[in-house]
């Protein structure tokens, strides 16, 4: 006799579930800001490294270069983010954010740090940091 698979215990799908989770969180607390996750990584990204060029910021986000491109063009459409052609090879764009980028992404911050709160909410300390540390390492470990 053939084991049934417990899918809805199967890591997959509960990641997954976890996932669609804290987009829906993160959607409710950002709705006004009309901003999704992968803008404000980017945005987050660019704050903390000022004039960094667009190939390094798809990796440190973890986007391929042509999504992370295309969301750049929205952000810059947005006045959030300036790009610039690097003065020693004119092929690499760097960014920065604009002063209203600047503004709009510390707002962000404050309430993306509450979307992490709501979503850790049914664990207690201990819990949370466990889960996070076993996340970085199942996610170092496929990098």
């Amino acid at each position: 006799m053939e084991k049934s698979f417990d899918f809805a215990h199967a890591p997959g799908h509960l990641v997954r579930r976890a996932q669609q989770i804290a987009v829906a969180l993160f959607m409710t607390e950002l709705a006004a800001e009309d901003v999704t996750p992968v803008q404000f990584a980017i945005l987050n990204a660019v704050m903390d490294t000022p004039g960094i060029d667009q190939i390094t910021l798809s990796g440190r986000v973890a986007f391929d270069a042509a999504t992370s491109g295309s969301v750049i063009g929205r952000l810059e459409a947005k006045g959030w983010i300036q790009r610039e052609a690097d003065r020693v090879d004119r092929r690499r764009k760097l960014l920065w954010l604009t002063p209203s980028g600047q503004e709009a992404t510390l707002l962000m911050k404050t309430a993306v740090e509450r979307v992490q709160d709501k979503l850790l909410k049914p664990l207690n300390q201990q819990e949370a940091q466990q889960l996070v540390g076993l996340l970085s390492k199942l996610v170092d470990g496929h990098d």
